[in-house]
């Protein structure tokens, strides 16, 4: 294999995964689905402005580390273990930062800090696996070196990123569904450093250990990391369908919407299928509409609710209210 084709290659095997996990992130998104504009600015943040500058940071660092101590092993455990986690996390955070500050009405429930997050990390992660296929697997080892470093970039450690960073989207998201100033200055700062801690241990694992017990180790932390954060989505969306059945209750007895368009919007499986029905009929765009309104409706009552005005909430609901209105005769349920 020549090397154009082997950078091809590399780049295909650390996007396109990355991809096809970003789509699944955005399927978790299952009532108040986030712009996908948004979204894919900050996949665009991470993998080009966060990865772009860790790697110079990272190389700047490191050869200065080097030059100083003149210890490779040092300058390893220092970068890897140290200074590239707070470095990485602290530029992915940064992009879901962005987010809750300029676009603070679509900074929801818990999930929207974890799905801001996981984008943010896996637009990273699919630059990082370009660097790490084509470099470390093609060039060290051709098209078996590829493959293989391909397997442990996907299949061993393709969500590590995402785990990490989600701590700083949850840390965001209570500080955003807080009213308690203790909480508020807490909350991001726990959740950076939890980041940043993960990311650490992560490291220091492949750095210090060696054979089987790396891999088995570290890919272990990740999957048991991940695996815990998928729970705490699970927990998001359960707590969202609660959220909602209450909050559109109103909006049923008052007649903004039929009952049949209030069962089908508590549920994310009843939803997919009045939209699929919908398209038969060519209302497809307004029924989609409708069910984001709906969610948007019930999140703006909850947060009058629960944390007041802030700003406008009641011109807010009374705006989608109406949208609602003269959305429900079209809409399928």
């Amino acid at each position: 294999m020549d090397t154009t084709t082997g950078v091809i290659l590399s780049f295909l095997l650390g996007y396109i995964p990355m991809f096809v996990f970003a789509g699944f992130v955005y399927w978790l998104d299952r009532y108040e689905k986030e712009p996908k504009i948004l979204l894919g600015v900050v996949f665009t943040w991470g993998a080009i402005v966060a990865a772009g500058a860790a790697f110079l940071i990272n190389t700047i660092l490191g050869t200065s580390i080097f030059l100083v101590s003149n210890s490779e092993s040092f300058t390893a455990y220092t970068l890897g273990s140290l200074i590239a986690p707070v470095i990485e996390e602290s530029l992915k955070g940064f992009a879901v930062f962005l987010v809750f500050l300029l676009f603070y009405r679509e900074f929801d429930s818990l999930l929207d800090g974890i799905i801001y997050a996981g984008i943010v990390a896996l637009g990273f992660a699919a630059t990082e696996n370009v660097y790490y296929i084509s470099v470390l697997g093609f060039a060290e080892g051709g098209l078996e070196g590829l493959l293989g470093m391909a397997f442990v970039r996907i299949i061993l450690v393709g969500w590590q990123h995402p785990f990490y960073t989600a701590f700083i989207g949850i840390g965001l998201a209570i500080t955003r569904l807080s009213r308690k100033t203790w909480i508020q200055i807490a909350a991001p700062l726990i959740g950076w450093l939890l980041a940043v801690m993960t990311h650490s241990l992560h490291n220091f694992l492949v750095e210090f250990l060696s054979g089987s017990s790396q891999w088995v180790l570290g890919t272990a932390l990740d999957w048991l990391g991940w695996i815990s954060i998928f729970v705490v989505v699970l927990f998001a969306i359960r707590k969202e369908r609660r959220m909602l059945t209450e909050q559109l209750l109103d909006e049923m007895q008052q007649g903004t919407i039929t009952s049949r368009q209030y069962q089908t919007a508590r549920s994310a499986l009843a939803q997919g299928r009045a939209r699929l029905s919908s398209l038969t009929a060519r209302r497809y765009r307004e029924t989609s509409r409708f069910y984001q309104v709906a969610a948007e409706l019930a999140h703006k009552k909850n947060q009058l609710a629960h944390l007041g005005e802030e700003g406008g909430n009641t011109p807010i609901i009374q705006q989608l209210r109406g949208e609602l209105a003269s959305l429900s005769p079209v809409a399928h349920a």
